[in-house]
């Protein structure tokens, strides 16, 4: 593990906005933040709020359409939500590349390379075309490439997804490292238990805006909205249960958050589309038990619009 010498100043984002077009919809604006090294960084939001844009502004993949960015180191690491790996490149000559490319020399990037292979479980494919890989070993290159050169900035969004679990632990323990190192690591994951416990902030994105709070308790369950017509196996992962939602298509799974990532799986690999994954809100007070349309659990002004209109 490398270890960060001297002092690093945060990365600052003051006023940031960004919006697609000069004329399109700000997707996000007047965003001020600081991550400070040595601090993880979660950012939650429900899906199509901006978090994945809020990634890239901050790894340097996007430009601000306002506001400015300072402080981001020169070792800075992205693994993006999808992985192009139509490259003309193996496994092991894409990381020696990539190596390179952060300023590694060749034979100490060859080394990196075949050490995270190793560390998650791909070393078989070092050789493989990326392009023959399958999607979870393509994952694994995608983060081994931002561990190489030990980045003082770690950009992960949803850089889990597609790992199996040795891989994705692996991939905690790596943040960890980096983390400890005095990097700061920012990341998104659908598992609102990724890393929970662990020291940090957590940046929530809605409605264009981010604020910062402390990391909350982890959410015992989560909520997932998917739809498909392929049959579902039964049990489910965790004893899941499923509600079909009012929209007809739509089905609300809830399941206990450790057996998230394999109901997740499953629907993936049942080629259902996952609509949105939630931590289950937890009912204020004076709240009825009973679901609203949603799922939700309704408010009071919910169940006194019910009966007024009649219902039960």
């Amino acid at each position: 593990m490398s270890t960060i010498v001297g002092a690093r100043e945060p990365v600052r984002l003051a006023g940031v906005g960004r919006r697609y077009g000069p004329r399109g919809p700000w997707v996000l604006r007047g965003v001020d933040a600081e991550l400070p090294a040595g601090r993880l960084v979660r950012v939650a939001g429900a899906n199509g709020t901006g978090k994945s844009t809020l990634l890239r502004l901050v790894a340097g993949v996007d430009a601000p359409a306002e506001g400015r960015i300072t402080g981001r180191p020169a070792r800075t690491a992205y693994v993006p939500e999808r992985f192009p790996p139509a490259l003309p490149f193996t496994a092991r000559d894409y990381l020696v590349h990539l190596g390179r490319v952060q300023g590694l020399r060749t034979g100490p990037a060859r080394a990196r390379a075949g050490e995270w292979l190793a560390r998650f479980g791909a070393e078989a494919y070092a050789g493989t075309p990326l392009a023959a890989l399958s999607k979870g070993t393509a994952q694994k290159v995608a983060v081994a490439q931002a561990l190489l050169a030990d980045p003082e900035l770690l950009v992960l969004d949803e850089a889990w997804t597609g790992l199996d679990p040795e891989a994705r632990a692996e991939l905690d323990a790596a943040v960890r490292e980096r983390v400890a190192a005095g990097a700061t690591a920012l990341f998104v994951d659908h598992d609102p238990r990724r890393l929970a416990g662990e020291p940090g902030t957590t940046l929530t994105v809605g409605a264009g805006r981010v604020r910062a709070d402390a990391h909350p308790p982890a959410p015992a369950s989560v909520r997932i909205v998917a739809s498909g017509d392929r049959p579902l196996p039964e049990p489910l992962p965790g004893a899941a249960t499923a509600t079909p939602l009012a929209d007809g298509g739509s089905v609300l799974f809830r399941v206990a958050a450790p057996d998230s990532d394999a109901l997740l799986r499953l629907l993936l690999a049942t080629a259902w589309h996952v609509h949105r994954v939630e931590p289950e809100p937890t009912p204020a007070r004076g709240s009825d038990a009973r679901p609203g349309p949603d799922g939700a659990p309704r408010r009071p002004a919910d169940r006194r619009a019910g009966e007024a209109g009649g219902r039960p």
